[in-house]
C-alpha cells in the first residue's frame, strides 16, 4: 500500500496527506510505525531545525551536488550511444528532475519526514527505512571509491614511470596514486564535524566550470581541433552511454538537506529546475566538444586523451583531484556514522577513528581491484542512481501520470548494469 496519494502538480506547496498522522506540538511530531502488524513503534522527533539558506546558495548547493566528476565522462557516454543517445540524456535530466519535486512533495507530507529514509519507513515502516537506507549507504560507498579511481588515474598520467619499493613489493602506476590519494584523505575522514569542508564547495561548482573551459581551450587553440564525426547511434554502447548519463543527476541522496535547508521552502522547485537546466547546458556543451575531439577514441575520462605537455592539459588535470579531496569525507560520514551508531561506538574515540580508518581501507581495496573508471560509474549510474533518483519515488506516490518514468528508470537500470558489470568483469 502507497504511503501517499497526489493529484496536484509536482512542486506546488500543497501537503499530501500522510499514512501515519503526527501527534503533539509544531515542534513535536509522532513517526508510527507498522500498524498493520499490530506494532505501535513511535519515533519522537523534537525540535526539528528549518535553515536559513536563501534561493541563490540553495541553487549553489544544488549544482555543487549535480556537478560531479561526471562531467568527466560524459563524452565518453556520448561516444558509446552516438549523437542521437544526447536525447536520452535530456529524457534522463527531465525525469531526474521530475522525481526530485515529487521528493519535495512527500517531505511536504509532514515535518518529521527529514531525508531520504524517514519517507521510506513512512510508506513502508522499518523494512523501507533500512532498504533505502542500504541502497543510499551502498550508491556513496561506491561514488567513494570511484573518487579514488579517479585519482590515481590522473595521478598516472601526470607522472607515468613513479613507483615505490617497500621491501620486496613495488608499488607503481595508478595504484601507487590511490594508496597516496587515500593517505591524503584519511585525516579529513576522522573529523566527525565537516562544517569546515562546506566552505570548499564553491570549489566543486568553479572545477566543473573550469574544466570545461580547460577542454575547450585544448580544442581550440593546442592543435587538437573538432574534427572527429562520430557514429549517429551505438546500440551496443547504449546501455552503458544511458549508466553514465544517469549517474550525473545522482544528486537526490542530498536533496532532503537541500528542501529543508531553504528559508522558504515553496522556492525549491524552481531552484531544483534551475540546478537541473544548468547542469545539463553544461553536461551537453563538454559532451560535444569532447565528441568532436576525439571521436570514438574518447576514454573513460576525458582529461585521459589531453596532451600533458600542455598548460590547459595540466590545469584540468589539477582541476579534476581537488573535487575527490574535499567530497571524499562527505561522502563517507553518513556511513561512518551509521556503522557507529550500529555497534554502539563513542564518537572522537580510538574505535571511532579504526571505524572510519577501516572504511576508508575497505574502498581503496575496491578501487585497485577495478580498473576502469568508467565502467564503475556506469553500474552507478545504471541501478543505484536510476533506484533513488527514479524508481523509489514513483513506487511510494503511485501515480499513474508517471509510468514513463517506470519504464525509462526499468530501460537504463536493467541494460546498463548488466552492460557495466560484463565490462568490469572482462578488464579485471
Amino acid at each position: 500500500m502507497a504511503a501517499f496519494s497526489a493529484s496536484s502538480s509536482p512542486g506546488t506547496s500543497n501537503a499530501i496527506p500522510p499514512r501515519h498522522h503526527g501527534a503533539g506540538s509544531g515542534v513535536e511530531a509522532t513517526l508510527l510505525g507498522d500498524y498493520e502488524k499490530g506494532t505501535e513503534r513511535a519515533l519522537l522527533i523534537k525540535n526539528i531545525p528549518y535553515g536559513g539558506a536563501s534561493f541563490a546558495r540553495t541553487c549553489f548547493n544544488g549544482l555543487n551536488a549535480l556537478s560531479g566528476v561526471g562531467v568527466l565522462s560524459i563524452p565518453y557516454a556520448l561516444s558509446e550511444g552516438g549523437w542521437l543517445s544526447v536525447a536520452w540524456l535530456i529524457v534522463i535530466a527531465a525525469a531526474c528532475c521530475y522525481t526530485g519535486l515529487l521528493l519535495q512533495r512527500c517531505m511536504n507530507s509532514g515535518p518529521y519526514l527529514q531525508s531520504y529514509p524517514d519517507i521510506g519507513e513512512s510508506a513502508f515502516g522499518l523494512s523501507g527505512r533500512i532498504t533505502i537506507s542500504v541502497v543510499i549507504y551502498l550508491e556513496l560507498y561506491l561514488v567513494s571509491t570511484g573518487f579514488l579511481i579517479l585519482e590515481g588515474d590522473n595521478l598516472g598520467k601526470l607522472f607515468p614511470n613513479s613507483s615505490l619499493k617497500l621491501g620486496k613489493m613495488k608499488i607503481e602506476g595508478n595504484q601507487l596514486f590511490t594508496l597516496l590519494a587515500a593517505l591524503v584523505i584519511l585525516p579529513t575522514t576522522w573529523l566527525r564535524s565537516l562544517g569546515a569542508l562546506a566552505y570548499f564547495s564553491l570549489g566543486g561548482v568553479m572545477a566543473s566550470v573550469i574544466l570545461v573551459g580547460c577542454v575547450l581551450w585544448a580544442g581550440a587553440f593546442d592543435q587538437i581541433g573538432f574534427h572527429e564525426r562520430g557514429k549517429l547511434i551505438n546500440f551496443g554502447g547504449l546501455p552503458t552511454s544511458l549508466g553514465l548519463y544517469a549517474f550525473c543527476y545522482c544528486g537526490h541522496a542530498v536533496f532532503p538537506a537541500l528542501c529543508t535547508s531553504m528559508r522558504d521552502r515553496t522556492q525549491f522547485p524552481k531552484a531544483l529546475s534551475v540546478c537541473f537546466l544548468l547542469c545539463t547546458l553544461n553536461y551537453s556543451f563538454m559532451a560535444v566538444i569532447g565528441y568532436l575531439m576525439y571521436g570514438e577514441g574518447i576514454k573513460s575520462q576525458v582529461t585521459l586523451n589531453l596532451p600533458v605537455e600542455n598548460l590547459s592539459s595540466k590545469v584540468a588535470i589539477y582541476t579534476t583531484l581537488i573535487n575527490p579531496l574535499t567530497k571524499y569525507a562527505l561522502m563517507v560520514s553518513p556511513i561512518a556514522t551509521a556503522i557507529e551508531q550500529r555497534l554502539l561506538v563513542s564518537g572522537g574515540g580510538p574505535a571511532s577513528l579504526l571505524s572510519r580508518t577501516l572504511l576508508v581501507v575497505s574502498t581503496v581495496a575496491i578501487a585497485l581491484s577495478i580498473p576502469r573508471f568508467g565502467y564503475l560509474m556506469a553500474l552507478l549510474g545504471s541501478f543505484l542512481s536510476v533506484v533513488v533518483s527514479l524508481l523509489l519515488l514513483c513506487i511510494w506516490l503511485e501515480l499513474s501520470a508517471i509510468m514513463e518514468i517506470l519504464v525509462t528508470g526499468v530501460l537504463v537500470g536493467v541494460t546498463g548494469t548488466y552492460s557495466s558489470l560484463r565490462q568490469i568483469a572482462r578488464n579485471i
